[in-house]
């Protein structure tokens, strides 16, 4: 999968690739969980999950532009490709492995692997993490696609953003069709092909 995973990257062709894919391997990307307990919360889920993400959207493309030929030049497959595999590259170091406790069906305690959350090495936002942390490594990235990663979680942290948030994230939906793309992909691809 990591292989699959860097061809696509590299095949985008964008600037800085080699190095985002240096600073993934650093962090331990392609071997961090999805998720502590919903989605693909094992070694290597997120890299699994980036690949899902990447199959759906790509598909999801594909029939938008049924709907729509104009969307082909406004929805770029490298774009597509390249917000899918990083929108996440976020959660690369915030997974720690522990020992849990939980219940069995007769009553019994039982301890299993499991993971916890620690946000203290970069305490930023989800998608904004994302988005800092490909600039720095060197990959430029289009408005559209800062936009997409940024606000891909926006059906989750909806309830919990500012009403002026809100109106970004409104406006930021209205202009960019990579972003319902990629909040699609993800949602569908965790929802769905990972439960």
């Amino acid at each position: 999968m990591k292989e699959k995973y860097i061809r696509l990257l590299k095949f985008v062709g964008r600037q800085g690739t080699d190095n985002v894919i240096a600073n993934l391997e650093m962090l331990g990307f392609f071997e961090a969980p999805a998720s502590t307990v919903f989605h693909l919360n094992r070694p290597g889920g997120l890299l699994e999950h980036s690949l899902n993400v990447n199959e759906v959207a790509l598909a999801l493309r594909e029939q938008m532009i049924l709907f729509k030929p104009e969307l082909r030049d406004t929805l770029p497959q490298s774009s597509v490709i390249l917000v899918s595999l990083l929108h996440d590259v976020c959660k690369a170091e915030i997974y720690r492995p522990v020992i849990k406790r939980r219940k069995t069906e007769s009553g019994q305690w039982v301890d299993y692997e499991g993971y916890d959350v620690d946000y203290s090495a970069f305490p930023l936002g989800h998608g904004e993490k994302s988005v800092i942390r490909l600039l720095r490594w060197g990959m430029p990235l289009t408005d559209d696609e800062i936009v997409a990663i940024r606000w891909h979680m926006a059906p989750w942290d909806l309830p919990f953003q500012s009403p002026e948030a809100k109106g970004s994230l409104t406006k930021a939906k209205d202009r960019c069709p990579l972003l319902s793309i990629l909040q699609a992909a993800d949602g569908l691809a965790s929802h769905i092909l990972e439960r």
